[in-house]
């Protein structure tokens, strides 16, 4: 019986390609043709101005963090059910992230939590699409409004997801995407930020390329570059690039595909739902998502372990996901917390994530969980 990983990296077959011909071209640092083409290609899925590839969405979000011109006493709000480098890239200009709970049944920020977690130190909100589902980004872009915040985007898991009729990357002032090998589309590591407020643009540009003005320079607006501004090497090598052109070009279709995939869980698993073993993933109206992952959730930790562990023995490797960061050592270091976390200690506890992919065998794994509880 063959194994069936949590997470299985699809290839379009034009990778190797466009690798090659990155290197016959004779540049392999960044911003070559193929970092010109994956950030065009970027903007107009999305439908935005401007797209600069990085070499992570980590960075992205670090990029923001200058921009936003944070120090230490400023604070951001974020929700505490999330990765590490949604904090991280705050805490590295010295500001204070402050964690609030998540909704229980999306598992995205809490919009009831948001006001009480605003101070006088406030200098953003940070939107997390977990699961590439949709925040409800017009409370939230109306509660960030009446205190005059802008709105960051964390995009990582929601490239090609919808809030609306708006991409989702293209609503807040800044958004980061990812394109880590556990993501929908894919170069490894890589990740972009968008710009879709012009104020940040050629700044953007400047801490990008180590704080120079590089980029004019390119553009032959000025006749030399030199040291402007904070900056760092934020731009990936133009192999990496290559590889997620190839990927951009097919993204429409591997969604579509990932969403049969999405939909076999789905309809598969609502037997079980009805009868209590568990509650599926829940899509608000407002949301058209990506597939880019498919979780249940158990009744509680024990249950949890136990599934886990019954289809582990059937070769199929199933995981939970964060730790909450306002209980981890860090984010009790680094942080603060407001308000209570029942929405994140469910998550936390119950949450577990199936595998997801283009080429899987979804139907054995839903069959194994449906043994489990049969």
């Amino acid at each position: 019986m063959s194994h069936i990983p949590f997470n299985s990296p699809h290839l379009t077959g034009k990778e190797i390609n466009y690798i090659l011909n990155a290197h016959a071209s004779g540049q392999l640092a960044g911003d070559g043709e193929y970092t010109k083409l994956a950030s065009s290609l970027i903007q107009k899925h999305i439908g935005v101005e401007k797209s600069l590839l990085t070499h992570s969405c980590t960075a992205a979000l670090e990029m923001t963090a200058i921009l936003l011109d944070l120090s230490p006493g400023d604070e951001v709000i974020i929700p505490s059910y999330t990765f590490v480098s949604t904090a991280n890239a705050f805490v590295l200009r010295g500001a204070t992230p402050v964690f609030v709970d998540v909704d229980p049944l999306t598992f995205n920020i809490d919009l009831r939590c948001i006001e009480q977690a605003i101070t006088k130190k406030t200098k953003a909100i940070i939107a997390v699409h977990y699961a590439g589902v949709s925040c409800d980004m017009d409370l939230l872009c109306s509660v960030a409004s009446k205190y005059d915040l802008p709105v960051i985007e964390d995009a990582a898991q929601a490239f090609l997801s919808n809030y609306k009729n708006a991409l989702l990357g293209s609503i807040g002032a800044l958004s980061a995407f990812s394109f880590h090998e556990t993501k929908n589309i894919i170069s490894g590591e890589g990740g972009a930020l968008l710009i879709n407020n012009q104020h940040f643009v050629e700044r953007a540009e400047i801490i990008r390329e180590k704080g120079t003005n590089r980029s004019r320079f390119l553009r032959g607006e000025v006749d030399k570059y030199t040291w402007v501004d904070i900056g760092s090497s934020f731009l990936p090598g133009e192999l990496i690039a290559a590889f997620l052109c190839a990927q951009l070009e097919d993204a429409v279709n591997i969604t579509a595909e990932r969403q049969k995939k999405w939909d076999s869980y789905h309809s598969a698993f609502l037997e079980l739902e009805q009868k209590g073993f568990f509650r599926r993933q829940i899509i608000p109206e407002f949301c058209k998502h990506n597939a880019h992952m498919y979780y249940i959730v158990l009744n509680s930790s024990k249950d949890r372990q136990g599934l886990i562990s019954f289809l582990k023995a059937k070769e199929i490797h199933s995981v939970f996901h964060y730790v909450p960061l306002h209980s981890s050592p860090a984010g009790i270091k680094y942080g603060k917390a407001v308000g209570t976390f029942a929405g994140t200690n469910l998550a936390a506890d119950c949450l577990l994530r199936l595998p997801m992919g283009v080429s899987f065998d979804v139907l054995r794994v839903s069959e194994a969980v449906k043994s489990y509880f049969y």
